[in-house]
């Protein structure tokens, strides 16, 4: 009697899955989704609802109708693309804008690579660069922070810290004096999140919360946002003392715009980063300079989300360069 089976890899199950990790991720941006709301009030209930609702409906309608086949809308990974969407756009951006950037997320982004696990770009990012390139002024038309507000479209609107630095540079004045000015809000208040810009500028305390959350569950590793975060504490920190008038400390990059939000939940997506641990450092290296670059000589205040897009497209060299150690 054999009783040799020869099966194929893997041969040993470590309890995980797609559900398991992707629900983790939800759990994890719990505490900065109740801080959008605090923040931004009713605004961000409707743009985090319809974005999540309609990157279900598309991939649904795609799964079913396009590709034939079974639908896979319950394994949360359209929920989380969704609510990431939201986190990337401002708290007063009209449905129909929302709609069609969940479109572009799911349809392009995502399906037209072959679905989940196929992708070479985050599809939220993609998704919300679009919206950027097409509709600039209502994706560059920031809410201020007023509580739990009922106001919606005719909700207050100001520029975003790393806007107000961008223009306060190009009219001449230094980096000491925009610190300094009645503009610029104060550490504290970046750290909390009473500052305007996207859902996911909210509080750097409630995405650090879901990091450590995904840390313990060990759903995401260290590697990627740490050598972010490394990268541009050092990098902008050589520029800042360099000339202190022309550049600001690191500090104020790393609790502005979408440093925290990018670093932890976006860059680290399975499906668009390295493997090996090597490569996820390399990942993270890159992402963090490109950010610094584009943010402080490019025309765009924000670089974040370039960053991750483009570091994706290295990913599959990343891959090749840092094969793991084969045992046979």
């Amino acid at each position: 009697m054999n009783k040799l089976f020869i099966s194929p890899s893997p041969h040993i199950h470590s309890g995980d899955s797609i559900e398991k990790n992707m629900y983790g991720v939800l759990i994890a941006l719990i505490p900065a989704l109740l801080c959008s709301i605090l923040l931004f009030g009713i605004g961000a209930i409707i743009v985090s609802l319809t974005a999540v609702l309609s990157c279900l409906f598309f991939e649904y309608m795609i799964q079913t109708f396009l590709l034939k086949k079974r639908a896979s809308i319950f394994d949360g990974s359209a929920i989380i693309t969704g609510l990431l969407l939201a986190f990337n756009v401002p708290s007063n951006l009209p449905v129909w804008i929302i709609i069609i950037g969940a479109l572009v997320a799911i349809g392009i982004g995502k399906m037209s690579f072959g679905g989940l696990g196929c992708n070479i770009f985050n599809p939220a990012l993609v998704g919300r660069v679009f919206l950027l390139i097409s509709f600039p002024v209502q994706m560059t038309t920031w809410p201020l922070v007023e509580g739990i507000s009922t106001a919606y479209i005719d909700a207050q609107t100001g520029a975003t810290p790393l806007a107000l630095l961008k223009e306060a540079l190009h009219t001449g004045q230094s980096v000491s004096d925009f610190l300094t000015s009645e503009t610029f809000i104060g550490y504290r208040s970046m750290l909390l999140g009473n500052i305007g810009g996207s859902l996911g500028e909210g509080s750097a305390i409630a995405i650090l919360i879901g990091f450590c959350y995904m840390l313990f569950r060990k759903i995401i590793t260290w590697h990627i946002p740490v050598s972010i975060f490394a990268t541009v504490i050092v990098f902008a920190g050589i520029l800042h003392l360099s000339n202190p008038d022309q550049f600001v400390d690191p500090f104020f990059h790393l609790l502005s715009g979408g440093m925290m939000l990018g670093a932890i939940f976006m860059a680290t997506d399975y499906v668009t980063s390295p493997m090996s641990q090597k490569g996820m450092i390399i990942f993270g290296v890159g992402i963090g300079i490109l950010t610094v670059v584009i943010r402080v000589f490019g025309a765009y205040p924000e670089g974040m989300s370039f960053a991750i897009l483009i570091m994706n497209a290295f990913t599959p060299l990343i891959n090749r360069y840092c094969k793991p150690t084969r045992f046979a």
